[in-house]
């Protein structure tokens, strides 16, 4: 109710203009990534069903995007559903499972993707996801293969171990069959292995994570090695611009250290 009276008297408004223009003078992170947490909390205090939360959330990227484009963010990773998802009940997964079929769908008639030229992949192990989650994923990632104005991620069926085992996997075949010396392999060789080798620049400058949760919960692994962390409690689908302007200013109020 104070939230709904705020925003009538346009006091958020003007505190999100406020912000902006605080923003605006620095540096802004260039790679984004997002643990969308909190989804089936907020159905909860809202008394609903789990999956309207799954739906509520969804329904937040596409204004994150909106605002990560403002903010000239050229690379975006969202953690939408880990291996430990798979763990929750057959019902609720099932829901889950048609909310990305369906928002996956959705991205080959989006207009924000073609016109501002936002590759699109899935991150994880795709294969565990339904064969019919696999067959919209294909023509999501062909379609935008060519962009490279912006990149979104979309961790699905992810784990950060997992994704370090399965580069080991890589190197290691390649070693066996010769492809590959062992001297040879660096931390620039072997991050040519991961989920995210497709980007020019895969460690994450600032990682959110929502719902008032302060872990990462085996995101990026690899790639958060020197993020700036920011936990925001507020649940994902109450998540504002503010929030996301908020977590931006504390990245850049923070002096990065790169070794320790």
């Amino acid at each position: 109710m104070l939230e709904g009276l705020l925003s009538v008297l346009g006091i958020y408004k003007a505190y999100e203009k406020w912000l902006w223009f605080q923003v605006n003078q620095g540096k802004k992170p260039e790679h984004i990534a997002i643990i969308l947490d909190g989804n089936r909390r907020w159905a909860v205090h809202k008394a609903m069903i789990p999956w309207v939360g799954h739906r509520h959330g969804a329904n937040k990227i596409n204004e994150l995007l909106d605002w990560c484009i403002e903010l000239d963010a050229k690379f975006i990773t969202l953690y939408a559903f880990s291996t430990e998802n798979f763990q929750r009940s057959q019902k609720e997964v099932n829901e889950i499972m048609k909310l990305i079929e369906e928002k996956l769908r959705s991205i080959l008639t989006n207009k924000r993707i073609y016109e501002n030229k936002i590759r699109v992949k899935a991150i994880g192990r795709i294969d565990l996801l339904p064969k019919s989650i696999q067959e919209v994923i294909e023509p999501v990632e062909e379609t935008t293969k060519n962009f490279s104005d912006r990149f979104l991620n979309i961790a699905l069926a992810y784990g950060g171990r997992a994704e370090i085992v399965d580069a080991t996997k890589k190197i290691a075949e390649e070693v066996k069959n010769g492809e590959l010396k062992i001297e040879d392999i660096t931390e620039q060789v072997f991050e040519n292995y991961l989920y995210t080798a497709h980007m020019p620049k895969q460690d994450a400058d600032l990682i959110i994570r929502t719902s008032g949760e302060e872990r990462l919960s085996g995101f990026l692994s690899w790639q958060s090695a020197y993020s700036e962390l920011c936990f925001v409690d507020v649940n994902w689908p109450d998540f504002r611009f503010i929030d996301l302007l908020r977590a931006v200013r504390m990245y850049q109020r923070r002096k990065r250290r790169f070794g320790t």
